[in-house]
């Protein structure tokens, strides 16, 4: 006879059995939880043409994006503490390759993305050779580029016919452009670029090397040289005489705002930033803008043609395949397209090769790419892994420029700065052997 302790005892088993097998049933029934992937970005054309086709994405794959976007140097401070504290919750992310790619690489924050290159869905082909080395460390891909940008020329069609004036080829014939379209009495002025410190070494980079001169040279800085002097102090005079109050305060976003506004003659700047130029909606001078190759200067045409902006994934993301399915998507051939025709320079081939695109690109912008890519060199800063610290040094001695049209003694000042990123080359390794 089976006591009742022993049969409370078998239903109660019987039972928990029964439970757990419930809740197992329901758990395998159950939908899976969405997926949110954190994607922080920068205050960028490409960030303001993607935000809106992200829903498309989350409606086909059942993902949800959360972006963030914050200026460029922000950026890269909020990433550089996140990472550092191994508690990030970042997924993808937007990245300089020239800025701060050596420093990530080295700390180990990018995702190595080789294995996944040969997929379906990646296209690893149609981005040309210069521009994967450009986001490879050590024959590892770390980023996919997203966007190109060259050195360009931007200019007023209809200043220029008024003043019979043509297109300048050379350094020489810019500098006599601005100064006879510079008119500050009626609020214009000739030409404006980047004078705000570490931002402007990037433009000037331009100016530099067609003056013959170069940022580094066998693991040794050389903006000392009698080249690079020059350079500062041409680039110093035409800021100073011919461009606009308070130019040493700005970045690109002030100087296109002040062409957007019809208040220059000339801008020198990435071509990426065409967009916000020839938008009637931003810009009262939208069908007025001509764009050029970079003028030659005594050492000849060499304006820079670079990768500024990839997207990676981040190393320290929990949930990277479906990261990875959203890189893939972000730089797809067709967001690349949308992009295009949003008026950015994208980093695919087939961009420019696509007969739908070729037709609605703006005037002159094909050309200027086409006569760029084959002199052009492939970095608008220096190459080391300081780079941030080496620009402020440099960006010191632009400001100097300005302030006094190149009349200071930019040689000795020049030759501090050497020495200030010869320090940095030294302690991170990559000075002289």
């Amino acid at each position: 006879m089976i006591s009742k302790k022993r049969l409370s005892r078998g239903m109660f088993l019987t039972i928990f059995i029964l439970s757990l097998m419930a809740i197992i049933a329901i758990s395998i029934g159950a939908a899976p939880k969405q997926v949110t992937l954190r994607f922080v970005a920068a205050n960028h054309p490409y960030t303001d043409v993607i935000k809106p086709l992200i829903p498309e994405f989350e409606k086909k794959t059942g993902m949800k994006v959360n972006v963030e976007n914050y200026e460029e140097n922000q950026l890269t401070q909020k990433l550089t503490v996140e990472f550092t504290s191994r508690a990030s919750t970042v997924d993808v992310f937007m990245t300089r390759p020239l800025q701060e790619g050596r420093l990530f690489y080295k700390n180990g924050w990018y995702h190595k993305l080789n294995q996944y290159l040969p997929a379906a869905g990646w296209d690893w082909a149609d981005y040309p050779k210069s521009i994967v080395e450009a986001v490879t460390l050590n024959r590892e891909v770390y980023a996919i580029p997203i966007v190109t940008e060259w050195k360009t020329l931007f200019y007023r069609k209809d200043l220029f016919a008024a003043a019979n004036l043509k297109v300048p080829t050379t350094l020489e014939e810019l500098e006599a452009a601005a100064k006879k379209l510079h008119n500050p009495e009626k609020d214009m002025y000739g030409i404006v670029s980047r004078g705000q410190r570490g931002a402007a070494v990037t433009q000037f980079s331009s100016y530099l090397y067609s003056f013959g001169g170069d940022f580094i040279k066998d693991g040794k800085c050389v903006i000392d040289s009698p080249e690079a002097v020059e350079a500062f102090k041409y680039y110093g005079r035409l800021l100073h005489d011919y461009g606009p109050p308070g130019v040493t305060n700005m970045s690109w976003p002030q100087a296109q705002a002040l062409f957007a506004s019809g208040k220059v003659a000339m801008w020198t700047d990435a071509s990426v930033l065409i967009a916000g130029i020839i938008d009637p909606g931003k810009s009262v001078v939208a069908d007025q803008v001509g764009v050029a190759i970079f003028p030659a200067g005594p050492a000849g045409a060499r304006p820079f043609q670079v990768v500024p902006w990839s997207v990676a994934v981040a190393a320290q993301s929990r949930q990277k395949d479906a990261a990875l399915e959203f890189l893939k998507w972000a730089t797809s051939k067709q967001v690349a397209k949308t992009a295009q025709l949003n008026g950015l320079t994208m980093a695919r081939t087939s961009v420019w090769n696509d007969p739908e695109i070729v037709k609605q690109l703006y005037p002159g912008l094909a050309e200027s790419a086409n006569l760029t890519g084959p002199i052009a060199v492939p970095y608008d800063r220096p190459l080391m892994t300081a780079v941030g610290e080496a620009r402020d040094a440099i960006g010191e001695v632009i400001v100097k420029a300005i302030e006094t049209g190149g009349q200071a003694d930019i040689a000795s000042l020049a030759k501090i700065a050497a020495g200030k990123v010869d320090v940095l080359l030294v302690r991170a390794g990559e000075g002289p052997n």
